[in-house]
């Protein structure tokens, strides 16, 4: 499955580096209050800075998410650096660090990897390619540092069998139930729209071809098994969504939590058996951070075989092979071979075609029909 994933992020980067200089001639040209060289630093020069600045405000990291509850924790102890976050999709972080420019109140986001080369053409990132550069996939990351994925997921279905019996392990297991399954926001959400991309895979469709996933999630709303409200914790917790497709990490992240403070209810995650979609995430420091090397160094703690532990722990996929997972912890997560079927986005200019016009017809094609 790992060899999948890599020949196709790599396929991804090649072709957002010949888009995005074509974007980069036409975006406007963005003056930086920072002239900070980040590569030119040791790391012991930037441990002291970072230690100076004593904090660090993150954009869509939140604790809940990839366990970065822990890293923040454990980077708090190893240097004293205090953290904050606010919760917001990719799109809004790369928006947000525009429309404050030297304003930022955000010193470094984590944002699907499509979007890492977006903040970079827009001159919104800070380059560091951290001590580990050398181990990172060539697919992981720009040139220079600009943007670098940590991690990366794969949509999964999450199934409360406390309510459902037989579990789904396929879209067409899916079709044939009888129970409330929930996609999240199509119109926004980055996993809720590769949740649809999945869907199309599975019936015939491609990047360009949304067309097969419309069709069953339009068969969902007429039979009044679309849930239409929103995909959280909170509402899985309640039993109000049976079905939720989802990120890996995250489904297996909400069966823990749910399990853990409600002993009487029982969850199983699998990938779909037709089709997958797997993405990756990746940090971007922003050129206006007002604590730049506690971002830096957030970044380093994130590639470090501890960081990569955390993150696993989440149950999000380590993007360092050498890293050696916990016995415990590989003990978590979905079994490699239901992997098989998985790939990423191979066509990335149709892809951001599509993602253009899902909104309009998603409303059109499938909430139309809801009940």
């Amino acid at each position: 499955m790992k060899k999948n994933v890599i020949k196709g992020l790599l396929s991804i980067a090649m072709v957002m580096s010949v888009g995005l200089s074509m974007i980069g001639c036409g975006s406007k040209n963005i003056a930086t209050s920072q002239d900070i060289d980040l590569n030119s630093m040791t790391l012991e020069e930037i441990i002291d800075k970072a230690k100076e600045e004593g904090k660090v405000n993150s954009a869509a990291m939140p604790d809940s998410w990839a366990n970065w509850g822990e890293t923040w924790d454990e980077i708090e102890k190893l240097y004293g650096i205090k953290q904050t976050d606010v919760d917001m999709s990719s799109a809004e972080e790369i928006s947000l660090f525009e429309s404050e420019g030297k304003n930022s109140t955000k010193d470094i986001g984590d944002v699907g990897m499509a979007f890492g080369p977006i903040a970079e053409a827009k001159g919104l990132t800070l380059k560091y390619k951290t001590s580990y550069w050398d181990e990172l996939p060539d697919w992981a990351k720009d040139d220079d540092g600009d943007w670098v994925v940590g991690y990366y997921g794969t949509i999964s279905i999450l199934t409360n069998t406390t309510n459902v019996e037989n579990a789904p392990k396929s879209f067409e297991d899916i079709l044939n139930g009888d129970y409330i399954v929930s996609v999240g926001d199509v119109t926004k959400a980055s996993q809720a729209q590769n949740a649809i991309l999945a869907t199309a895979i599975a019936f015939g469709g491609d990047e360009s071809n949304l067309q097969p996933a419309y069709d069953f999630y339009k068969k969902l709303a007429e039979e009044g098994r679309l849930d239409k409200g929103e995909l959280n914790i909170s509402r899985l917790e309640k039993g109000e969504i049976d079905v939720a497709l989802l990120w890996d990490f995250n489904a297996l992240g909400y069966k823990e939590q749910i399990t853990t403070n409600n002993p009487n209810m029982s969850f199983e995650v699998h990938i779909p058996e037709e089709a997958s979609i797997s993405a990756g995430y990746a940090t971007i420091i922003n050129t206006y951070a007002k604590n730049p090397y506690a971002a830096a160094l957030t970044r380093e703690y994130i590639l470090s075989d501890e960081g990569q532990i955390n993150l696993a722990k989440g149950f999000a996929k380590p993007i360092r092979e050498s890293v050696e997972l916990p016995e415990e912890v590989k003990a978590k997560m979905v079994d490699d071979s239901e992997y098989e079927n998985t790939r990423t986005v191979q066509d990335v200019e149709a892809w951001e075609e599509s993602t253009k016009n899902i909104a309009s017809e998603w409303q059109e094609n499938v909430l139309f029909y809801a009940k």
